[in-house]
Formats: C-alpha cells, sequence, structure tokens
C-alpha cells in the first residue's frame, strides 16, 4: 500500500442475514466511495465487527468497495469494534499504530456523522466529515425520526464515556 493522500472511516451498519448489506451500509460505502474521488491515493478504513449475522460489518463494506472499484490494496479493515465508540477508539490506535497522516474523513450516515466526527476527535485524530449519502435513513418519517432521536441520546452518552476512556478510568482495552 503506497502513501495515502487521504483516509476515509466508514462507519458500519447492519449485516442482513446470509452476509447481505443492509441498505443503510450500502450507501455509507456508496456515499464514501464517491467522496473519495477528490483523491489520488485515499486509503478506506472500513469498521465494525460481527453482529447480529456474520461475517464483519468492515470485511462486507470491503467487498462493497471493491464492487465499487476501490483496489484491495487501498483498505484496510477494522473489525473489532462493536458500536459507534468501540470503533472510533479502534480507528485512532489503527491510525497511530500505522502512523497515517493524511486528513482523516469520517464516512457514515448525516444523522450519525456528528458523533463519528467527535468521537474521533476525542481520540487523537483530526477528523472532519465525508459527504453523507443522499438518500435519508428511510423512507418513513417515522423511521427517520427514530434514527435521528437515537443519536440525540448516543451522543451526550458516547462523549461522556469517550472522555471517560480518556482520562484513563476505564480498563478494557
Amino acid at each position: 500500500m503506497g502513501p495515502a493522500d487521504a483516509v476515509i472511516v466508514i462507519f458500519g451498519a447492519a449485516v442482513r442475514p446470509g452476509g447481505r448489506p443492509s441498505a443503510m451500509l450500502r450507501r455509507r460505502v456508496e456515499a464514501a466511495a464517491a467522496f473519495s474521488v477528490r483523491f489520488t491515493e485515499p486509503l478506506f478504513v472500513p469498521t465494525g465487527g460481527v453482529g447480529r449475522h456474520g461475517p464483519s460489518e468492515a470485511s462486507v463494506m470491503r467487498a462493497l468497495l471493491v464492487e465499487c472499484g476501490v483496489a484491495p490494496g487501498r483498505i484496510l479493515l477494522e473489525e473489532s469494534g462493536t458500536d459507534t465508540l468501540s470503533s472510533a477508539r479502534a480507528v485512532a490506535r489503527l491510525l497511530r499504530a500505522d502512523g497515517l497522516a493524511a486528513p482523516v474523513f469520517a464516512a457514515s450516515s448525516a444523522f450519525h456523522l456528528p458523533r463519528c466526527v467527535l468521537l474521533l476527535r476525542l481520540f487523537g485524530v483530526p477528523a472532519r466529515a465525508a459527504g453523507p449519502p443522499w438518500a435519508s435513513a428511510g423512507s418513513r418519517w417515522t423511521t427517520r425520526a427514530w434514527w435521528w432521536l437515537r443519536e440525540a441520546a448516543a451522543l451526550p452518552y458516547d462523549l461522556i464515556l469517550a472522555l471517560v476512556v480518556r482520562r484513563g478510568f476505564h480498563t478494557d482495552q
């Protein structure tokens, strides 16, 4: 893998039975691939472990990226994350370990991006938001409202946990 002029971290979403990507997961990957055209040598870091159905969210995203024309050597999987907080923390460790110094962009759904960027920054990664998918998180207003309300609760919750983890009060790695 050559030097990267951008790192695009793609946060996971559900994998359906049989390893099929959810519509949300597919849209996040497609939006990240579309965003990447502004760079010469982007590195993609899909993140997410095995959820209710295998394989890992990261490996499903890898296959989708390859379908979008991304060279496999431009993809670095992070498969240990089980939620947004643990994924952001794992990505920060991974980027530090690999010494990647390129600008970092978080790719996710519009409702999820503020939390992704905030958590990456709290763990020392000066991330910015990539362009979110053009399609909303659901076709019904109740579905979209659910995701936005869920984020309204998750953001302060994860913020507090991230601050605790950063201060060293949390012992799991």
